[in-house]
């Protein structure tokens, strides 16, 4: 198969991905899935925020117990 050949099969598959990304449920699809992106986004971030407050309370507590022994 030659460059021609590489470069028709090329535009088909492009032609067929442009059909597809244009359909209704293609972008049903996608929305759900960024949907889903976007919660796990939030639900690590929320869990991010309790590891560092978790984090300050511990080094809270073992300053005062550092300065309670001094």
């Amino acid at each position: 198969m030659g460059k021609l050949g590489c470069f028709a099969i090329g535009v088909a598959v492009g032609g067929v991905a442009v059909a597809v990304a244009r359909t209704a449920g293609f972008k049903k699809v996608c929305s759900k899935v960024i949907g889903a992106g976007l919660k796990l986004k939030d639900e690590a971030a929320t869990f991010v925020e309790t590891v560092k407050e978790d984090a300050q309370d511990i080094m809270a507590e073992a300053k005062a117990e550092s300065a309670k022994n001094a």
